[in-house]
């Protein structure tokens, strides 16, 4: 390995399901340079192999699972990995990432990423270990949930070591256009339906044995002060809620200021917020420390339900969208209830926010008589039903009776439901899915989801203090300047972080994070730095979407995501009626065109993108979906 690879290990796995051929490849030093890792490194490979006309289901689609620079140090959280693909949910790209251990076992094996093609004559499992690379039979695994996935796999292999298994439950075998890929009995690679890639591709799950190489890092002692002194920070940031309570420690937090959603957008008011936020399960369930790689943070626990219907049950601590959208979503009341719901749906191998808009959906057609027990094969689907979701949760992930037509997701379900179906629906127009937020109380967030390329938020302006950017602070989150300005001028930020394996809950400090990066890189990367490099993976990742088919005019809001909510804390505000404008703004701070979204020659020429102005100018006109 080069010197001028620090932090990397300056190799790539290729895998040829189709051919059930496994090659190393070197990571060239300009791609690392350019696009860091991760998501970005995943973004590279895309653009360069899956050219227009390759849709999700084709063998030549793509899945690159990337660590980064900062994946398997001492850092903490640098466990995370991005994975990145053509997606269902959209036909456009994705990025998704997940924490845990992965992102750090595969180098310690000697690789920075690994990138899936073809299509497997029959299922299997990739098992990687240091020196040994294998295909593994994995029919005895079919029909298994993602849990007992991983434990069949450490059975398979005869291993009672360190193993990061990640693949897919029923939902991914049976091709649920909301898939996940899922591992770590709890962390998710969740969006744009990248499990229903890998099942197409007949690929069960990846699994990485830890082994005991490690990069190189250019200042050592450097590195381990400034991560040191990062997790101290994130531990007291926001007073130190998220390191005592969780992700949801912000629950009522939104509830308050009209950002919770509840009961599918009907309502803005949940009077029951603290019977239900982070604070009342941690003081209230059992629960014991379950860090991530090198975590001190530890801001998820393992969970036993001590009270109400579902006492005894024991699980992941649900993250706080978890609890929102098996919470006020769908009109449930019980905290129990919301930690079993959010592990079903990871071990099932679904999209919690998809599979939450999708029942909270399905209760107000049965409520309103668009859906009736008949249709629903004699589920009674009132609000807050936990064990009618459950059931309906196994039926879509086998595709069994209504299941079947409910795996397509909300917006699609919704359109073959017809009549008043669609406007009840909570999704933007080109198919992907909101988190788990009300964004009618969030317009960042919202402008954000609509208009993000990797399927899910990407700005993530709602998280950055736009001071730390040399930018003036926000006043009005409900200003459609600000809004546009903010989600704009910080766009990129959030992208390079998802590029250097490292967990978001713990690079809070954005300066504190570029020292941690150039003690290990050897660079001398600013804050700048890293918003150029976040915009330049945004952009690539723009043309590719161009290019395979985005319709700018599906960029927005189905009727009920844009509504205005009718009472509660956001009450009257009517994002609608500056969406579009919203939207034009950002697209022109982005140095894009107003109207379309399309990149300008000129911000390609700056980011050193020249050799996709060709590719952009040819691009097709908008498929139809």
């Amino acid at each position: 390995m080069s010197q001028e690879l620090w932090g990397y290990m300056g190799k790539v796995l290729r895998v040829d399901l189709t051919k059930g051929t496994l090659r190393d490849e070197p990571l060239e030093p300009e791609v690392a340079e350019n696009y860091v890792g991760g998501t970005g490194l995943g973004v590279e490979y895309l653009y360069r192999e899956v050219p227009p006309g390759v849709e999700w289901d084709d063998p030549r689609n793509l899945i690159i699972m990337a660590s980064g620079p900062v994946g398997g140090t001492s850092q903490a959280g640098s466990g995370t990995f991005s994975l990145v693909t053509k997606g269902p949910m959209t036909n456009l790209a994705v990025a998704s990432q997940a924490n845990g251990f992965w992102g750090a076992y595969i180098k310690s094996v000697g690789y920075d990423a690994v990138v899936i093609q073809g299509r497997s004559p029959d299922w299997v499992y990739l098992h990687i270990a240091d020196g040994k690379v294998e295909l593994r039979n994995a029919a005895p695994l079919l029909g298994k949930d993602t849990w007992e996935t991983e434990d069949a796999v450490r059975e398979d292999l005869g291993t009672k070591g360190r193993l990061s298994v990640f693949g897919i439950g029923p939902a991914g075998e049976n091709l649920v256009r909301f898939a996940v890929v899922a591992g770590d009995k709890g962390h998710v690679c969740s969006k744009g339906g990248c499990g229903c890639v890998m099942g197409a591709k007949r690929l069960k799950a990846v699994a990485v044995t830890q082994g005991r190489q490690q990069a190189s890092l250019y200042n050592k002692e450097l590195f381990r002060e400034k991560a040191k002194a990062l997790l101290e920070d994130s531990k007291a940031a926001k007073g130190g809620q998220m390191y005592k309570w969780g992700t949801g420690a912000s629950f009522s937090i939104l509830a308050q200021s009209g950002a919770l959603p509840i009961r599918n957008y009907t309502t803005n008011v949940f009077p029951e917020h603290e019977q239900m936020n982070g604070q009342y399960i941690r003081t209230h369930f059992e629960h014991r420390n379950k860090a991530c790689w090198a975590c001190g943070m530890v801001h998820t626990k393992h969970m036993k339900v001590t009270e109400g219907p579902y006492a005894g049950y024991e699980g992941e601590e649900p993250e706080y969208e978890g609890m929102s959208g098996w919470g006020p979503q769908i009109g449930n009341k019980d905290p129990g209830g919301f930690v079993k719901l959010s592990n079903v749906t990871d071990r099932l191998g679904l999209d919690l926010n998809e599979a939450s808009w999708l029942v909270g959906w399905v209760m107000e057609c049965y409520e309103k008589g668009l859906l009736t027990r008949n249709d629903l094969d004699g589920l009674d689907m009132q609000w807050g039903n936990v064990e009618g979701a459950l059931t309906l949760l196994d039926k879509i992930s086998r595709r069994e009776g209504v299941g079947d037509f409910l795996a397509e997701g909300v917006m699609r379900a919704s359109q073959k439901l017809g009549g008043d179906a669609p406007n009840l629906g909570v999704y933007v127009l080109k198919g992907s899915t909101p988190r788990g937020h009300d964004h009618r109380g969030r317009w960042n967030e919202m402008l954000d989801t609509c208009i993000s390329a990797t399927g899910t938020v990407q700005s993530g302006a709602h998280m950055l203090a736009p001071a730390n950017f040399g930018q003036p602070p926000t006043t009005n989150p409900f200003s459609p300047w600000e809004v546009a300005g903010t989600t704009a001028m910080l766009e990129g930020w959030h992208v390079f972080l998802d590029s250097l394996s490292n967990c978001r809950f713990i690079t809070l400090n954005q300066q504190l994070t570029l020292d941690c990066v150039n003690a290990i890189t050897g660079r001398n990367l600013t804050i700048n730095d890293s918003l150029v490099i976040g915009r330049r993976i945004v952009n690539q990742l723009r043309v590719f979407n161009f290019r395979h088919g985005l319709d700018p005019a599906l960029e927005a809001p189905s009727p009920r995501y844009g509504s205005t909510p009718v009472d509660g804390p956001a009450q009257g505000k009517n994002s609608a009626q500056y969406f579009n404008w919203m939207k034009s703004f950002y697209f022109q701070l982005m140095g894009w065109d107003p109207a379309t979204g399309k990149p300008l020659p000129h911000t390609l020429k700056a980011l050193g993108l020249e050799r996709l102005i060709p590719d952009l100018e040819s691009s097709p006109e908008p498929a139809k979906r």
